[in-house]
């Protein structure tokens, strides 16, 4: 809340994001925009792909736009790892309006550079990326053909009504290992059926694993 006599203001702002893509670009038969979660950085995510990394796929990882320094244990910022992150609950909406528009702008100029016309689009979120690939999903104006949610719920907040109109021709897809601590066993399928109640078909695919990216579960999503 603002505080007594103090005034907040917006003004938009042109800066320089970055995205790091793997693959062939004349040649995709699919391109798969990549969300990483808290505190990575978009090329380390994308090293995760090597299982789907096989000549028929383009893959393409867009980097958050708030960078910080991770915590150091010698106390010093000289030598400390750097993550990102896509959003914080301070001005989120304006957040999430602003990283909505960078995710189009990265789709815009990635299917502009050769990718063939019916080459397959799959928006894939990670964990806090999950949340960014449904608002990107639902919000933007991208075509998307494939949503994978993994690690993940869908936004509580996300306008389901309107995700069913934006998603109707959408394979939604939930992941998430057996042993991941950030999911309650059944949350896979207590978020189907919160799903269904809107409309919004999805099915649910569980791995042997943590809170992870996993090779095996990555090529059976890729297999279809």
């Amino acid at each position: 809340m603002t505080q007594p006599g103090i005034t907040e203001h917006h003004v938009p702002v042109t800066r320089t994001a970055r995205y790091y893509t793997r693959g062939p670009l004349a040649q995709a038969r699919e391109v798969w925009f990549a969300c990483h979660g808290y505190g990575q950085l978009a090329q380390y995510f994308l090293r995760r792909f090597d299982a789907v990394d096989d000549g028929t796929r383009l893959l393409v990882a867009p980097e958050a736009l708030s960078r910080f320094y991770l915590a150091d244990p010698a106390g010093s910022h000289a030598n400390a790892r750097i993550g990102a992150t896509w959003m914080t609950r301070e001005d989120r909406l304006r957040e999430i309006d602003d990283y909505v528009g960078y995710l189009d702008a990265v789709y815009r100029e990635v299917m502009a550079g050769g990718v063939p016309p019916a080459a397959r689009v799959v928006a894939l979120g990670f964990s806090q990326g999950v949340a960014t690939a449904c608002r990107w999903a639902v919000l933007g104006h991208a075509r998307v053909d494939e949503l994978v949610l993994w690690a993940g719920l869908v936004p509580p907040d996300l306008d389901l009504r309107l995700g069913a109109e934006r998603l109707r021709n959408t394979r939604v897809r939930l992941v998430a290992g057996t042993a991941d601590p950030s999911l309650p066993p059944g949350a896979l399928e207590e978020e189907r059926a919160r799903l269904a109640r809107h409309g919004i078909q999805s099915v649910a695919l569980a791995f042997p694993g943590g809170h992870e990216l996993d090779g095996d579960t990555l090529r059976r999503i890729a297999a279809g």
